[in-house]
């Protein structure tokens, strides 16, 4: 049998910021565990924390950036990726304006993360058109 170890992290589907420990066996996560000690859930964890893991071990998982050439999605390196979205992005904005943008960020991520959504919005694309479904 396969040693099991534990690896201590922050839970991913809200911004709360529940403590869990990954229970990782071969490489691959194999269960989650609330962390007892931890501050913010106190030994306790939502449906999402004890069981919305099995995306990781998921063999039809992205690795690595896609871009459609020829018709064709071609993997890509992350500065070639960052590349065409900045080009694409300024072309955009270049031929429509600003307002044709709009952005959603997400109740998963941490409100850093969602500030940072609402900051790019903006103050680099230029649009108030953000939205959030944490709000709902």
């Amino acid at each position: 049998m396969a040693e099991t170890k534990k690896v201590l992290t922050v839970c991913p589907y809200c911004g709360v910021g529940c403590g869990l420990s990954l229970l990782v066996e071969e490489n691959r996560v194999v269960g989650v565990e609330p962390e007892r000690l931890h501050p913010v859930n106190e030994g306790q964890l939502c449906v999402k924390g004890y069981y919305g893991y099995h995306f990781i071990n998921d063999p039809n998982r992205l690795k690595s950036p896609l871009i459609r050439k020829n018709g064709q999605f071609e993997t890509a390196s992350w500065d070639e990726a960052l590349d065409y979205v900045a080009e694409r992005l300024a072309k955009i904005r270049q031929e429509s304006g600003p307002d044709a943008f709009a952005m959603t960020s997400c109740a998963r991520a941490t409100n850093e993360e969602n500030y940072l959504a609402q900051k790019f919005a903006r103050a680099v694309i230029g649009t108030n058109n953000i939205d959030n479904c944490a709000r709902v």
